[in-house]
């Protein structure tokens, strides 16, 4: 098969003229993309050898104030900051002032996981690895969705009371609570709080001056996105905002402009323009080298032999060259960042909805190109696999309502109110209220007042969880567990479809009636 060239390499090969031909090409690929996934509004950066050679936004930046996306629209970059927590990490690290083999408890005297040999010996390296025993999420609902009350200090508290799903040190498995951890760790090695000491050591130094460490710290700037998500079946705009507990984890607000600069400075081996390095060559090494694998498919679009995570950083190898990438999700907003650090390409791409099929098609086109791979048709390949998805989730929620229906139609076999309704508790979590308001029952979790939603009976022990905010898309099984006497003594949680969000972490909740 004759190997199709990369579209801006065609600028030295065949012309300006055909250059802009290919360049249109990508255009219009953004713009049937944002057709195809409904999403409002989308910014693309692409970075070769240390130059910017694309930069654009798309659609609108809000479908409310239909203000336009372009390449400075800061957008929360979600869990593409872990790359700066780790980065922060190797700063102090250079300075001997932390270990990546030092103790958690060195610098947190009170942290305390469930295990106490695991909390004796937990290290910072293993906060930033994703192979400390957590689950995929487990605990993500003391800071989501936002508006919570926990603390920083409370989240360190609470990781005491959740029970690893795995044993110490033997699996990946992607978890936001142990990097605010090691924000705290940075906060209190340096003083600064994570998005000062961000903002100060990295992002000034690499000139990305209209970036922020938090959400909070950004609400001055008029150019900003508005998230979007998905409500029956079509994008609305949501609140867009982000716990500030959770800034290490995920908190940078950023723009094309600025991340193409970081992709940069990475690639220049974490030297910024004014031949300033700020990590270690040794250092580097440490955050780009697999620390815990994960398994790879037999067969995959890139023939990719290796996958796991470095530190702040999922790396593989894609058609034999080391593929270093995150991306990054919040509700109403997922981002893709790219690296091939031997071909000095980035790819960075920014959304305002939810959607990584979208931010998925772009990449891969894009890397495609540069990999001399004709045209696999990304676009329709996301396009006929979310539809076939959603298919799915549809019907899993649909099924779930309509039995849900069925039942309440004898009101003898509901349980009455005196059976559930009461004060539950989990210890990492707080208190969950379940009451009942005239003819309806309502739940209210106490330390994230924005879940809250209506009890619909759904069996004689259980109930479905409608939750008020539509743009969640969690709703979830409710399951008493009666004594003799019929009165619930705890309840458990489970998604009703699988569409819904891992930090929905209801499976790990394990409530108790006070």
């Amino acid at each position: 098969m004759k190997q199709k060239i990369s579209f801006f390499l065609l600028l030295l090969t065949v012309g300006i003229a055909q250059a802009q031909v290919e360049e249109k090409k990508l255009d219009e690929l953004i713009q049937n993309t944002l057709k195809t996934f409904d999403v409002p509004g989308m910014s693309v950066g692409i970075i070769k050898d240390g130059k910017m050679i694309y930069s654009k936004g798309f659609g609108v930046r809000s479908l409310t104030t239909k203000q336009p996306m372009d390449e400075n629209t800061l957008v929360g970059i979600a869990s593409n900051s872990k790359g700066f927590t780790c980065t922060a990490l190797a700063i102090l690290a250079d300075e001997g002032k932390l270990s990546w083999d030092d103790k958690v408890s060195k610098y947190i005297p009170e942290f305390q996981m469930y295990d106490p040999y695991v909390s004796q010996n937990v290290t910072i390296k293993d906060l930033v690895t994703h192979r400390a025993g957590l689950g995929l999420g487990q605990g993500d609902l003391m800071f989501f969705p936002e508006g919570g009350n926990l603390s920083v200090n409370d989240i360190v508290h609470n990781v005491r009371y959740l029970k690893p799903e795995n044993p110490f040190r033997t699996t990946l498995d992607y978890n936001n609570i142990m990097f605010i951890v090691a924000g705290e760790v940075i906060h209190r090695i340096s003083g600064l709080s994570w998005a000062e000491f961000v903002e100060q050591r990295i992002m000034k130094p690499v000139g990305m001056t209209s970036s922020f460490g938090s959400y909070n710290r950004a609400k001055a700037v008029a150019n900003k996105i508005d998230a979007h998500a998905p409500v029956d079946g079509k994008a609305v705009a949501v609140p867009h905002d982000w716990n500030e507990t959770a800034n290490a984890a995920g908190g940078i607000m950023s723009n094309i402009r600025d991340m193409s600069l970081w992709a940069e400075f990475l690639l220049n081996n974490f030297t910024t323009k004014d031949g300033k390095k700020l990590v270690s060559d040794k250092n580097i090494q440490q955050l780009w080298s697999l620390q815990i694998p994960a398994g790879v498919a037999a067969k995959n679009p890139y023939d990719t032999n290796f996958y796991g995570y470095g530190m702040g950083w999922f790396l593989s190898d894609v058609k034999g060259h080391k593929q270093v990438q995150h991306t990054g999700g919040l509700i109403g907003t997922v981002t893709q960042f790219t690296l091939i650090p031997d071909m000095k390409l980035a790819i960075v791409v920014l959304t305002n909805q939810q959607s990584g099929a979208a931010f998925n098609t772009i990449t891969n086109t894009v890397k495609d190109s540069y990999l001399g791979i004709s045209d696999r048709h990304w676009l329709k390949t996301y396009g006929d696999r979310m539809k076939k998805a959603e298919e799915m989730f549809d019907k899993q929620k649909k099924d779930a309502f309509a039995k849900s229906e069925a039942f309440r139609k004898d009101k003898n076999l509901q349980p009455k109110a005196e059976q559930f309704a009461g004060i539950y508790n989990d210890p990492w979590f707080g208190d969950v209220e379940i009451s009942q308001q005239g003819n309806a029952y309502r739940i209210v979790c106490k330390n994230s007042p924005r879940l809250k939603g209506e009890l619909l009976p759904y069996s004689n022990n259980s109930f479905i969880i409608r939750w008020d905010d539509r743009s969640y898309d969690a709703d979830a099984y409710l399951i008493f567990d009666y004594d003799e006497t019929g009165k619930a003594q705890s309840a458990k949680l489970k998604p009703v479809s699988d569409v819904t969000d891992f930090s929905f972490d209801f499976d790990d909740l394990d409530l108790k009636r006070k």
